[in-house]
């Protein structure tokens, strides 16, 4: 059609050339002729800016419309395409009377030269593009926001994620609030994200709505990804009022099972991995861990049973070995009589007879592990300590490889004896459920009552204790959080009531001698393995310091040599790529860097299931299992968080999210605790928090056990609560029956107006 169009009314503009209409107007315009609800407007080309009655043309088409209040918005010939969007460079203009069009039309045009618009222009490797200026009646709605049609941050295409904020969507469009979230499936509707004043926004239905809109306008445009702006007005009907393609959509990730079997997040290793981990971690220390944890099972048992890992989307995931007579024939002879009898005890007589297990097997590997295995790790340490400052490149990757491997082994020490502890505690509950459960109610705490306060179980945040066992990240050493760790008089008030619980139980049993002799061997042995595994859990990381130190010098190395332009950058290559590096041969890394590390925090921020595959019917879901004997009830509120039951007890409070140190400051006493995983560094926040919510982790992670002696409750293995609950946001968690339940407010009417968005 003609480019000396003044005014296209929009609901006939869809004939009209995009470079005279521009690409906001465009497709408005073809997606109002293909029948979706756009609210009526028209379209002000370049030509009209030479009418000298613009005003009085304006002033009949809003008469013509029919509407008293405008929106004014550019709508440039280069915006919206799928590799430049210009979303929030262009001017809006808002509630505009008739008698104002005029004013606000040129405001749009003159914005189109501003320097972030040209500067845009530019990056985009071209001049200034035309555009046109639309002009639409305001739609006065109860609720507004944006629906992608592809998660933005996984990719996945058939996730949609709708925001919504009540009144007008401007807010949430310009990134002044982030307004509540759901995520909408072919199968599921979940609101993931509570709007911040923590009343409702959206029905089910209606956020249901919302999303199937926006996936018509996708398979309008061939399924390509789509942004897409909306709004609810008062009498309930749904507007479209710009939609676009999605930029920068990630590829979708697969979250498939690398093997046969059931592959778990946060089981051995992957408790201490709460993210997806850098490069050089998955290629050389890593490795290097698995290898000495198979080295300690060697010493132990005389056989290496290897447990299967992988890397998924960056995520660290492990699987028991697959059962087989060659494997069975395979221990038996190799690890002759003493694998069967270590084995047995430590893996299934335990959970039946703890005490005899101990006394059979589990008391030499303590022993072991006590006497000889612990002290020649310290001293590994120290004379790793003494080394580092001065060590050439090549003993740096020495050091890593001796520290490496001889913590791998402590990790074997730490899962068969520490692990044995969880099992050991579920014999116990099963004991007080059936003879104590007047004296040691589930809702009072249970079994766990008798485990706290223990001496020598205190939790302590020493100068290695970790964040996560990727060396990327600073040890709590290197940490300057501001907050003192005060557990003191808690961790006495544990210990009275213990002793008081004990004095209770021996009553109660007072009339029954066998079973009160069971009781004392099981109690007995139960408090010994707490304190245990919180001796192991505690100097685990000791070699994390100096391992640390290593990375760092040998990163500085590869600066002074031009490889790299930080010295962190060396997380970022593999541990080949750093010994070709040191030899000479660069490999062109500072240009894999960026893209490595990107890639990195893309992976850090998928929301990583807890496990992939199915367990093979030999050995079934090890952990499912220990958590429903754990759960108090079956019952489980609507709308629930469900995890696992981690620390007996109910707490009410606000929730603070913490992503990691940088946050520990903000985290405020008596708010509860919510991460994606918490490790050894984060110890003194539990003094502080009322209770503790995990995305990861098991019964026997370590927010269960600190929680546990702190006397706090907490759910673990949620998946994804993070996600699901925001700061300040109230909520009760019910560490003995695995549950948050969110105080959410019904939804209401919403006040305020709202606008088609930039």
């Amino acid at each position: 059609m003609n480019s000396n169009l003044l005014v296209v009314d929009l609901a006939e503009a869809s004939a009209v050339d995009r470079p005279v209409i521009g690409g906001k107007a465009a497709v408005l315009a073809d997606l109002s002729a293909a029948g979706f609800s756009v609210p009526p407007g028209v379209v002000v080309t370049t030509a009209a800016l030479d009418d000298p009655q613009l005003d009085v043309r304006l002033a009949a088409v809003a008469e013509g419309l029919g509407g008293d209040r405008f929106a004014v918005r550019s709508s440039g010939a280069a915006e919206d395409l799928p590799d430049a969007s210009y979303a929030g460079l262009y001017e809006t203009y808002l509630n505009v009377p008739a008698d104002g069009l005029g004013e606000a039309v040129r405001r749009c045009f003159a914005a189109a030269a501003s320097e972030r618009v040209t500067a845009y222009h530019r990056r985009q490797g071209g001049a200034t593009a035309a555009m046109a200026v639309l002009v639409q009646v305001m739609v006065d709605p109860a609720a507004a926001g944006v629906a992608f049609t592809a998660h933005p941050v996984t990719g996945d295409r058939d996730q949609a994620v709708v925001t919504a904020v009540a009144g007008l969507g401007d807010p949430l469009v310009s990134g002044e609030t982030t307004g509540e979230e759901w995520s909408v499936t072919a199968s599921r509707t979940v609101m993931t994200r509570s709007a911040p004043n923590g009343g409702r926004v959206l029905a089910d239905v209606q956020a249901d709505t919302v999303a199937e809109l926006a996936r018509r306008i996708a398979d309008r445009y061939d399924g390509h990804p789509q942004d897409v702006e909306w709004a609810i007005d008062r009498a309930g009907g749904l507007w479209l009022l710009q939609a676009r393609p999605m930029t920068a959509v990630p590829e979708p990730v697969s979250w498939t099972a690398p093997g046969p079997g059931l592959w778990m997040r946060n089981f051995r290793l992957g408790e201490w991995l709460p993210e997806a981990v850098t490069p050089l971690f998955a290629s050389w220390l890593l490795p290097v861990l698995e290898g000495g944890y198979l080295d300690g099972m060697y010493d132990s048992v005389g056989v290496r049973v290897p447990f299967r890992y992988a890397l998924v989307n960056g995520w660290y995931y492990n699987a028991t070995p697959i059962p087989s007579p060659r494997l069975l024939a395979g221990v038996l002879w190799q690890g002759r009589r003493r694998a069967v009898k270590i084995l047995f005890n430590a893996l299934i007589r335990v959970s039946y007879d703890p005490a005899a297990a101990y006394r059979a097997a589990l008391s030499e590997l303590e022993r072991t592990w006590r006497e000889q295995q612990l002290p020649g790790y310290r001293r590994l340490v120290e004379w790793a300590e003494a080394e580092v400052g001065t060590a050439p490149p090549r003993r740096l990757a020495e050091l890593v490889d001796a520290l490496g491997r001889e913590a791998g082994i402590y990790l074997w020490y730490l899962a068969i004896v520490g692990g044995s502890a969880w099992k050991m505690e579920a014999r116990l509950t099963r004991f007080t459920r059936q003879h104590l459960v007047d004296v040691l109610p589930d809702s009072e705490g249970g079994s766990q009552v008798l485990l706290r306060g223990l001496p020598g179980a205190q939790p302590v945040a020493g100068a290695h204790a970790v964040q996560s066992l990727d060396w990327y990240y600073p040890v709590a050493g290197e940490l300057a959080t501001g907050q003192p760790l005060r557990a003191t008089d808690r961790h006495g008030q544990l210990a009275e009531q213990r002793m008081v619980a004990e004095q209770r139980c021996r009553a109660a049993l007072a009339d029954h001698p066998q079973r009160l002799a069971d009781f004392d061997r099981l109690l007995e042995v139960n408090q010994r393995f707490a304190v245990i595994r919180e001796e192991q859990a505690r100097e685990f990381t000791l070699a994390w310091p100096v391992l640390r130190a290593c990375a760092g010098r040998l990163g500085r190395h590869l600066v002074n040599l031009g490889v790299i332009e930080q010295s962190d950058d060396i997380h970022f290559c593999t541990r080949d790529e750093m010994n070709n590096a040191v030899a000479g041969d660069p490999g062109h890394l500072s240009a894999k860097v960026p893209e490595r590390r990107a890639r990195w925090q893309r992976q850090r921020r998928l929301a990583a299931p807890l496990t992939l595959g199915r367990p093979m019917r030999v050995i079934g879901d090890v952990i499912e299992r220990a958590v429903q004997a754990a759960r108090s009830t079956t019952e489980i509120a609507e709308g629930a968080i469900v995890g696992h039951p981690a620390s007996a007890g109910r707490a009410t409070g606000k929730v603070g999210i913490v992503h990691g140190p940088e946050d520990f400051d903000a985290f405020a006493d008596g708010d509860v605790l919510v991460a994606k995983a918490t490790a050894p560094a984060w110890t003194p926040l539990f003094a502080r928090a009322a209770a503790v919510v995990t995305d990861g982790g098991t019964l026997a992670a370590h927010a269960s056990l600190v929680a546990r002696e702190y006397g706090i409750p907490a759910v673990v293995g949620t998946g994804d609560a993070t996600q699901r609950l925001r700061p300040g946001q109230l909520v009760t968690v019910d560490g003995t029956a695995g549950t948050i339940t969110l105080h959410i407010q019904p939804v209401m009417p919403a006040g305020g107006r709202s606008v088609p968005g930039e």
